[in-house]
């Protein structure tokens, strides 16, 4: 399992529900959170890893030390949001690249952890942030698409490097012409 890099086609399809919790995706969400800290990240979610489903990891602290920040959500949803903000936000899938992105300061968002039980976490600023990224990627958004007009047209050179970057590594044969997210 790796992170996958924009414009992969896996970033863009919308994460199937998850309908049953077995061993195999205990293992998948494990591997999810080994990678959200090898790569100094807060979230990781399913399209990232080319998994078409609707799982996120999480540490809104980023310290595998802190495990009580560490959240697994499957088939999360926003509930409710308050009030906006503005701040600096990144990618896993577009690493070094940075920008400003308007968001909801506060969220309410159901999921079920890995044992199958829902639960419901009310959160503001840096965690509903992350809630609101991490739940993007599982409808095929990513934050360039949230990004003002002003940001898009900072990052274009950077966008354009990660297409050119993705397309010489497809014509290596490191990725496959077909690739389509697997389970």
């Amino acid at each position: 399992m790796k992170i996958v890099q924009y414009p992969h086609p896996a970033l863009r399809h919308k994460a199937s529900p998850v309908t049953t919790i077995d061993k195999q995706l205990s293992v998948q969400i494990g591997q999810m959170i080994e990678l959200m800290y090898e790569n100094s990240g807060l979230g990781l979610a399913g399209p990232q890893v080319a998994l078409p489903l609707q799982v996120i990891v999480m540490n809104f602290v980023g310290d595998a030390e802190q495990k009580d920040q560490e959240f697994v959500a499957i088939n999360p949803v926003i509930v409710e949001s308050r009030g906006t903000l503005e701040e600096r936000e990144g990618c896993l899938s577009f690493p070094g690249l940075y920008q400003k992105v308007r968001r909801a300061k506060t969220v309410r968002v159901q999921a079920y952890n890995l044992k199958g039980e829902l639960y419901e976490m009310n959160v503001s600023d840096l965690p509903a942030r992350v809630w609101q990224h991490e739940i993007d990627h599982l409808n095929g958004v990513l934050f360039i698409d949230k990004m003002s007009e002003l940001g898009r047209l900072a990052s274009r050179k950077a966008i354009e490097e990660f297409i050119a970057e993705y397309e010489q590594a497809r014509k290596k044969g490191e990725i496959p012409a077909d690739l389509e997210p697997k389970l």
